[in-house]
């Protein structure tokens, strides 16, 4: 699926690739603060009802979110990634568009959870129309909270 600029949307399966994204997750932040290893990190692509999509531009990996699509929070985004060298480029604006486009066809609801420390982000999410609807105290790590926002359509009984 092309978008602007020529990036390009993959559904990955490739352990190799989940190996190459859990290094750039483990070099930044909220990640480093957090102080997650490399195979904490690639940990998160392991489990059921996950699907996990690269975005691309020349070969190299410029992004990546890994979603949780069943259960009580299907349509959580467990995870959304910009690479280094393509940030300040709107691409956590394009990839939350992907991201709203896959869950809406399962649930009306987005969730996606923000580390406390990590303003630029959590700027990016509520101005996207998430709201905050819960504060994760020492969820990851003590002395760490996570703020747990949601985007909503309508209830999930119409």
């Amino acid at each position: 699926m092309k978008t602007q600029e020529d990036y390009v949307f993959r559904l990955e399966n490739d352990p190799t690739v989940f190996g190459e994204c859990a290094k750039m997750m483990a070099a930044s932040d909220p990640w480093t603060t957090l102080q997650m290893t490399c195979e904490q990190c690639l940990a998160a692509f392991n489990g059921e009802c996950k699907e996990i999509y690269i975005l691309e531009k020349d070969r190299q990996i410029a992004g990546f979110v890994i979603l949780q699509m069943c259960g009580t929070f299907r349509g959580y985004i467990q995870t959304l990634f910009v690479s280094e060298p393509f940030r300040g480029k709107g691409l956590s604006k394009m990839l939350l568009v992907f991201c709203e486009e896959r869950i809406l066809k399962v649930s009306p609801n987005i969730f996606i959870c923000v580390s406390s420390f990590n303003e630029i982000a959590k700027k990016i999410y509520l101005d996207y129309g998430f709201r905050q609807v819960g504060v994760l105290d020492n969820f990851i790590k003590k002395g760490f909270d996570e703020i747990l926002l949601r985007k909503s359509v309508s209830p999930i009984l119409r």
